[in-house]
């Protein structure tokens, strides 16, 4: 080999070398880790850690789960257990594990028309929401509220008579909610993260039937299994999980999240965070 034929050749191979793109994981994670801003904290922090970047795709959960499904995703956060029980029961190669939890709360226009506000069941907070004249925004995408949502229908015995779809995130649905002066379901975090954007108040909260559990779900057929594992225990014991307990949102005292509790059974979606 001639010094000329080296030299191309070295050049090449470096030229290769640094048009390959660096290791990544796909997450596809419910819209509430990316509104709330959680994900603006751990995505930087995993990639320092890691050398791995983290590409987010936000979805409602069922379309998160889906995507595992079909390889298009390494990675899941999700927050439907109803969802996710049935589809782990036809994915018995998914490691599956809880490692945060907050709430839902019932938020409205700040005059609480509807009067949800003054009453102290969950059953009496929903009734009021059946009113005809009380407009309420679905999220209606087969997301972890929107699950939360239908069962909380089932208990009222009913649907809202004045029912409004943004077939859209969070975000999207709480902005729609305040400029049509309507009441919707969110998730604590997302909404202390738009509160001073929203024309929005909480009205009810507190049940423990509107508990929010949050699962990171991982395929053992991925290719990038071993990365994905190494994200889920980064998250559930790792760095993670110290970020995820020292997250604040900018102007709140509202602690978003809250780690589940060492011991507490993480592997199931039925599992409490006791």
């Amino acid at each position: 080999m001639t010094a000329a034929l080296a030299v191309l050749l070295a050049l090449l191979a470096l030229g290769c070398r640094e048009a390959a793109a660096p290791p990544h994981l796909v997450l596809a994670t419910t819209t509430s880790v990316g509104n709330s801003g959680l994900l603006d904290v751990l995505a930087p922090r995993w990639q320092a850690a890691t050398g791995v970047e983290l590409q987010p795709t936000l979805v409602g959960s069922g379309r998160a789960l889906r995507l595992l499904a079909d390889g298009q995703a390494d990675v899941v956060i999700s927050h439907a257990p109803q969802t996710e029980a049935a589809m782990l029961a036809t994915h018995r190669d998914w490691d599956y594990r809880k490692f945060m939890f907050n709430d839902f709360v019932l938020v409205g226009p700040p005059s609480d028309p509807a009067g949800v506000a003054g009453e102290t069941t969950l059953e009496g907070a929903l009734k009021r929401l059946l009113r005809p004249a009380t407009p309420f925004v679905s999220r209606g995408d087969q997301s972890g509220t929107h699950e939360r949502e239908q069962a909380l229908w089932t208990i009222a015995g009913a649907t809202p008579a004045s029912l409004m779809t943004s077939g859209a995130g969070m975000a999207v649905t709480l902005r729609q909610a305040s400029d049509r002066a309507a009441y919707t379901l969110s998730d604590r975090a997302t909404f202390e993260q738009l509160r001073p954007r929203v024309d929005l108040r909480i009205v009810f909260s507190g049940d423990p039937r509107l508990l929010n559990t949050y699962a990171v779900v991982t395929d053992r057929r991925s290719s990038r299994r071993h990365e994905a594992n190494r994200f889920a225990e980064w998250l559930a014991a790792g760095e993670g999980r110290a970020l995820i307990a020292g997250y604040r949102i900018a102007g709140s005292t509202v602690r978003p999240f809250t780690v589940w509790p060492a011991g507490a059974p993480d592997t199931t979606p039925s599992a409490l965070p006791r």
